[in-house]
């Protein structure tokens, strides 16, 4: 069983995965930051002043100043703000990805455009090669 567990490790697909998802993790926190701290500052100064993450609908009838406050008075809410950024990150993400991947079929194109190399000659053909090359080489 640990010798199985090794060779599934090892596999080169189980180490492109793991490579994957640290950058995915990675460009996830990017996304994110880019979300939250330059594209919504301007979309909440356009709507007013107000940070957009901060939007949300009170369903419990109290009257709250932030988001945080009703969470905190253990309010029923419903955070459409948040739930735009979370579609806006989406938005970013798919498009990037999309961009990588149009970009890699990109290259495979090139690559299977390429003209193929003739393949290298067999030993027979090499022998004959040096027979017509000492015939040439004889006198006439």
């Amino acid at each position: 069983m640990w010798q199985e567990f090794k060779e599934f490790i090892s596999r080169g697909n189980v180490i492109d995965l793991a490579v994957g998802i640290i950058i995915g993790a990675a460009f996830t926190a990017i996304v994110n930051s880019l979300v939250s701290d330059v594209i919504m500052p301007p979309i909440g100064y356009i709507m007013g002043g107000l940070d957009f993450s901060d939007y949300f609908i009170n369903l419990s009838g109290g009257d709250y100043p932030s988001l945080a406050a009703a969470k905190e008075a253990g309010a029923a809410v419903i955070a459409y703000g948040a739930f735009v950024n979370a579609l806006i990150n989406f938005l970013i993400v798919a498009a990037a990805v999309f961009l990588i991947v149009k970009a890699v079929n990109r290259v495979r194109r090139q690559e299977a455009q390429k003209p193929a190399e003739p393949p290298a000659p067999t030993r027979e053909e090499q022998v004959l090669m040096e027979i017509r090359d000492l015939l040439k080489q004889r006198p006439a």
